[in-house]
């Protein structure tokens, strides 16, 4: 299954693959980008000037496409279709499969880099410091694109130092999932899991969780760490890292209350090995999931996840709501896909006709009706589709989501969209990869029982400032240089 194909209708499922992009962009972070303009230094990366950003490609050779797949998925399809129609002659040539940090970065220390690539948004920073990507202000102005149509965290994610290196696409947020036949047995409602009411959610975990014979038969809430504390810690109304990107900020109190608090609704279920290997064992993309056999009481989850329950287990007894914030405001970690033009580009005019033309607002307007007539045709539901482009996502709303008449499934689009309303992201930094490393490894041993959270945590903070102390400097240098 493709990564778009995963999205569904909904957007990338960052999930799945973050433990494999955090192991390569670690092991990417070893290597030192070479070559100024062509590729050097291990920072500047010296704007284009208009003609190389011209508005039609000229270019003799192919553009290479590094990342990106269209098999069996017509969000991907319709869209390359129309970016290849306005590249007229030049060929598109793609490097199909998640993108291989470790394999781009060897590509621009030797110089024969792709022409574009499409990465998570939580790398630009990194590559851009590195001198590995183009700011690509000169793009977006010649191909007249208005870059307040994005969704703001998402444009955020992929600005570095004041300069755009990224073209967002996809959005990927979380809502609260959970059983509502479970609800109902325990007198509970969505709005007791929807993280409004930290006690509520311990409470109702207590009412739905059940153990027999040491066993956990249904676990009442998984809070979903680690990768999901950037989400509780933005609900308790802090944050893991300043908004410049500069100084990190693991050992806040607001930061350490929220990992105390997401541990604890392990504990109260015998703990995170247990809750871990229980969940483990439904079939999470297949009939017999985790909801369908009622075996999970509530989760937050990737919106994606909307579309794969629909298609697999349409009569499971779903309730949907935001994510709230303990000020009971909706909230959502955005993550996505971005598209990066390498220092280096044999065809950079091209590269930016292609990016822009992918995510304007008819290319994914024509994704979205081919979606719909595919789920139509399929007897499916059309869940929405999140863009990263804020016109694209009202308008595919506004005419092409239409209501099931299933309450459960019609009320799960449309908190998607709320959620897409309210998001928050990490900025853009350098060293993005031994700053995430630093936060989850130390959740980590806070779940394995090495440590506490707030002993977790100041160790976190002083492994992630030394990284970015040390980016910073070095990026600070050659732009002073």
């Amino acid at each position: 299954m493709s990564s778009e194909k995963v999205a569904g209708a909904t957007g990338a499922g960052e999930e799945l693959g973050a433990m494999r992009r955090t192991a390569m962009l670690v092991a990417a972070g070893a290597l030192t980008v070479s070559g100024c303009a062509q590729g050097s230094g291990g920072g500047t990366a010296e704007p284009l000037s208009s003609d190389d950003f011209a508005e039609t490609a000229t270019a003799e050779g192919p553009l290479t496409v590094m990342g990106f797949g269209t098999a069996d998925d017509e969000i991907a399809q319709q869209r390359l279709q129309r970016a290849e129609e306005a590249l007229g002659d030049t060929e598109v040539q793609l490097i199909e499969g998640e993108l291989d940090m470790q394999q781009f970065l060897s590509s621009v220390a030797s110089g024969d880099v792709p022409g574009i690539i499409n990465a998570d948004r939580a790398q630009i920073g990194t590559l851009a410091s590195r001198g590995a990507v183009m700011p690509l202000t000169e793009c977006l102005s010649q191909r007249g694109v208005d870059t307040s149509v994005f969704v703001e965290s998402a444009l955020a994610q992929v600005t570095f130092d004041g300069q755009v290196y990224g073209i967002p696409e996809f959005n990927t947020v979380q809502l609260t999932m959970a059983n509502q036949e479970l609800l109902d047995e325990a007198g509970l409602t969505v709005e007791d899991v929807n993280g409004s009411s930290w006690e509520d959610v311990t409470a109702a975990t207590e009412q739905l969780f059940v153990e027999e014979g040491g066993r956990i038969e249904v676990i009442g809430y998984d809070s979903k760490l680690p990768e999901f504390l950037p989400l509780w810690v933005h609900a308790n109304g802090g944050s893991m890292i300043s908004d410049d990107g500069r100084t990190a900020t693991l050992d806040s109190p607001e930061v350490v209350e929220a990992l105390e608090w997401a541990v604890s609704i392990y504990d109260l279920q015998g703990g995170f090995g247990d809750v871990k290997a229980a969940r483990e064992i439904p079939d999470f993309f297949g009939d017999t999931n985790q909801f369908a056999t009622g075996v999970l009481g509530a989760m937050p989850m990737e919106q994606w996840y909307v579309n794969v329950l629909n298609e697999v287990s349409a009569d499971a007894p779903m309730a949907f709501d935001t994510v709230y914030s303990r000020q009971g405001e909706p909230i959502a970690f955005a993550n996505g896909a971005a598209w990066a033009i390498p220092v280096g580009s044999a065809n950079p005019a091209a590269a930016c006709t292609f990016a822009t033309t992918m995510v304007e607002t008819e290319s994914w307007m024509a994704a979205a009706e081919a979606r719909a007539t595919a789920r139509e045709e399929a007897g499916l539901q059309f869940t929405g589709l999140l863009t990263g482009n804020q016109e694209a996502d009202r308008q595919i709303q506004d005419e092409l989501v239409q209501p099931s008449g299933e309450e459960n499934w019609d009320h799960a689009v449309e908190v998607l969209y709320a959620a897409n309303d309210n998001t928050v992201a990490f900025p853009a930094n350098p060293a993005d990869a031994e700053f995430k490393q630093a936060w989850q490894d130390a959740v980590n041993r806070v779940l394995n029982g090495q440590q506490e959270p707030q002993e977790a945590m100041s160790q976190a903070q002083e492994e992630a400032q030394e990284a970015l102390d040390e980016r910073w400097a070095a990026w600070d240098e050659e732009q002073d240089g």
